[in-house]
């Protein structure tokens, strides 16, 4: 078969330490377009990764109209991911679309929208379903080990992990602080496992406290501007599910907290309860006993496809271009990642007006 033509739009840092390293690795891959607002990015990507004929680019329209590429990465920030997605998807691309699906519910809709509407596929990153504890736990869950899952808690917390660089502060460009950057895969890994996307209402708390607490900060990104510091350091969620199970959300870039994890999740059913607290831990009663399960993810981890890296980004990459190339069932489904993206706005709009936020 040919090789896969994909493009890259948006050639920071996300796209440099996850995306074009990881498609580069699969030799069913050629990287033939690399778009940023920034020339010299592109231009750097290009040599970095791309083929030989391949074009840099600051407008990724004319990319588009140009370059005609097989697939495309959406690597920008959180504003322009549906614009930018629901444009290459009508230029007759498949879409991978970096976390979180979109700042807003509605963008996210339209995203879904698209997808359905040119049949092209449409996939976000969420790599940390790709784990080696991740995968293991969720075959847990599928065999229905842990019984009726009715209590999680997704946890993204960080004691102190501002990002200073590009525009995670900026609310206009992202849409919120730690909740919508990494509370967003902590909250997608753990209605993943629970396989549960039917929220009824959602309570939500947000906090600005270390806005102006700028100097001396032990932050290991460096310390920052507070006039451009503009989200939240922290927020919480408390989240009802249609068949009652509740799950609690706890994002924050900084916290008094030595009780730290990003991307991680507690479940606790009728059966059982499994936690990634300290490694993957699965508490059980045998024979009358409490015992803690330990499994030994380093002797081989999980068969995911023959001949796989078991590196998390390079799996993802590998499974979405099979999915392109072959019609596997997509590992993330958009419609996952849409009531990933309803919650977080939903605890956004409670923690600004008080009172709870129903689901339709």
């Amino acid at each position: 078969m040919n090789k896969t033509r994909v493009a890259i739009i948006g050639c920071g840092g996300i796209a440099n330490g996850k995306h074009m390293p990881s498609l580069h690795k699969l030799n069913m891959v050629e990287m033939v377009g690399f778009c940023d607002i920034i020339s010299a990015r592109a231009e750097e990507a290009k040599a970095a990764f791309g083929s030989k004929d391949a074009k840099a680019y600051t407008d990724y329209k004319q990319m588009l109209a140009e370059v005609k590429p097989d697939v495309v990465h959406v690597c920008t920030p959180n504003k322009s991911h549906c614009e930018i997605t629901c444009a290459a998807l009508e230029a007759g691309a498949h879409v991978m679309c970096e976390k979180p699906m979109a700042k807003t519910a509605e963008d996210a809709r339209k995203m879904l929208e698209t997808s359905k509407k040119t049949g092209k596929l449409l996939s976000i990153g969420y790599q940390n379903r790709y784990r080696p504890d991740s995968l293991y736990m969720n075959k847990v869950c599928k065999r229905g080990d842990l019984g009726e899952i009715y209590f999680a808690k997704a946890i993204a917390l960080r004691r102190r992990g501002i990002p200073t660089w590009g525009v995670f502060l900026n609310e206009e460009e992202q849409g919120g602080g730690p909740l919508i950057d990494i509370g967003t895969h902590a909250l997608d890994l753990t209605l993943w496992m629970m396989d549960n996307y039917e929220p009824a209402y959602a309570v939500g708390t947000s906090y600005k406290k270390f806005r102006d607490k700028c100097k001396d900060t032990g932050n290991p990104f460096g310390d920052w501007n507070p006039d451009e510091f503009t989200v939240e350091d922290s927020a919480f969620g408390f989240v009802v599910m249609k068949n009652g199970a509740t799950v609690i959300v706890e994002s924050s870039w900084a916290l008094n907290t030595l009780e730290q994890g990003e991307a991680i999740t507690t479940l606790c059913g009728t059966e059982a309860g499994a936690d990634m607290r300290d490694g993957l831990r699965i508490n059980s009663v045998d024979l009358g006993k409490q015992i803690i399960t330990r499994p030994d993810l380093a002797s081989g981890g999980v068969d995911f496809y023959e001949g796989a890296s078991s590196c998390p980004n390079e799996l993802e990459a590998y499974h979405w271009i099979q999915s392109v190339r072959e019609g596997k069932d997509l590992f993330v489904k958009p419609e996952e990642a849409l009531v990933v993206t309803e919650i977080l706005e939903a605890i956004y709009a409670s923690a600004e007006s008080g009172q709870p936020v129903f689901f339709a």
